[in-house]
Order: C-alpha cells, then sequence, then structure tokens
C-alpha cells in the first residue's frame, strides 16, 4: 500500500492505494468536493505530513490533512503501510486502517 500526498483547492490530502495502482485526479478531485488536484512536491508531502515520500504514514501527520482510501484496498485481508520511515512498515486491515486514519472511502484508482 502506498500513502501518496496530493495539494487539493490549496489543502493536504493523503490517498491510500495499493502499490500497483495510479491515482486518477479527476476521481479524485471528485471524492474530495474540490476543483483543482495536483501531486504535492516533495517539499509540500514533508511540510503537511511531517514525513519524507516514501515514509508517510496512513495517520498521524503533522498538519490536518483529508484522508481518502481507495475502494480497492478492500480486496485486501491485510495491507502494509509505511510507519515513517522508507524501511518501517507494518501489517494493518483495510476495516482498521479506514478507522484509525479517519478516512473516506471512495473509487479514486484507474
Amino acid at each position: 500500500m502506498k500513502s501518496l500526498v496530493f495539494i487539493a483547492d490549496g489543502s493536504g490530502a493523503v490517498v491510500l492505494c495499493s502499490g500497483a495502482s495510479r491515482v486518477d485526479e479527476d476521481r479524485l478531485a471528485a471524492a474530495l468536493g474540490c476543483h483543482t488536484v495536483r501531486r504535492a512536491s516533495a517539499e509540500e508531502a514533508k511540510t503537511l505530513t511531517g514525513y519524507a515520500i516514501g515514509g508517510v504514514p496512513p495517520f498521524a501527520h503533522a498538519r490536518a490533512c483529508r484522508v481518502v482510501c481507495d475502494r480497492g484496498l478492500a480486496a485486501f485481508d491485510v495491507v502494509w503501510a509505511a510507519g515513517g520511515l522508507p524501511d518501517a512498515v507494518f501489517p494493518i486491515g483495510p476495516a482498521d486502517l479506514v478507522r484509525l486514519a479517519e478516512a473516506t472511502v471512495a473509487e479514486v484508482a484507474a
């Protein structure tokens, strides 16, 4: 699983999706109810979440970020999420992931 950071109408958003998936920015904008969505730069991602790209966890971000979990993660019994460092991961069930991340579930991956 990967945690990707986006800027949505000027605010941070984190998308949780399968490592094999790509996020469709139009679908993400619709899920967030915003007009513009773009990938955050490495610096923006670190400022918003407190973590460098490659280690962004699904929750416990430095700043409040909306979190969207792609519906496709529900197909897995367990996913492995980043734990704050590029080489730190932990297992978690998708339902617990959504609950702990206070995520909105939507179909955002293409």
